[in-house]
C-alpha cells in the first residue's frame, strides 16, 4: 500500500478494538472527499509516520487513543476525533464546535470511554482487512 500525500491527513487507530473499527467504517461512510487514509496504531507505518511529524515517541504506542497526522503534527485523544469531525459531512462536522473546550475537560470524557471500550464493544484478534476499493485508504 502506498504512502499518502502530505496533505492527506492520517488516522492511526487501535486495530484490534471493535469500537475504533467501527469509527473507521464510520468515517469512511462519511468523508465526502476520500482524502482519509488509515492505519493501526500497531503498524511499524504508524510509528514511522508518528516520528517523522514530530510526535511523542510513545504517541504510537498508545492504543488508548486514535492520532491525527495532518499537516505536519500530530494530534491525539478528543482533539485528533474533533478535527476528523470537520473533516466529515454534516452533521458530523458540526461537532468542531466543541473545540472550544479546553482539551483537558474533553479528554477526561474521551479517556472514560478509552478505558472502556474493550469491556463494551469487545476485540478482534486481527486488524482489520479492507475490502479492494478501500485498500488505498489503509496504509503500513
Amino acid at each position: 500500500m502506498s504512502e499518502p500525500a502530505p496533505s492527506d491527513p492520517v488516522v492511526l487507530f487501535d486495530g484490534v478494538c471493535n469500537l475504533c473499527n467501527g469509527a473507521v467504517q464510520f468515517m469512511i461512510d462519511r468523508d465526502p472527499d476520500a482524502r482519509l487514509h488509515f492505519a493501526p496504531l500497531q503498524s511499524e507505518f504508524a510509528r514511522a509516520l508518528v516520528s517523522r511529524n514530530g510526535g511523542r515517541p510513545d504517541q504510537a504506542s498508545d492504543v488508548d487513543t486514535v492520532l491525527l497526522v495532518e499537516d505536519g503534527r500530530v494530534f491525539d485523544r478528543s482533539t485528533a476525533a474533533l478535527k476528523i469531525a470537520r473533516r466529515l459531512g454534516w452533521p458530523w462536522k458540526a461537532a468542531y464546535a466543541f473545540i472550544i473546550v479546553p482539551s483537558p475537560a474533553r479528554d477526561l470524557v474521551y479517556k472514560w470511554v478509552a478505558r472502556n471500550r474493550y469491556r463494551w464493544f469487545g476485540t478482534t484478534p486481527v486488524c482489520r482487512i479492507p475490502t479492494a476499493d478501500l485498500q488505498s485508504r489503509f496504509l503500513g
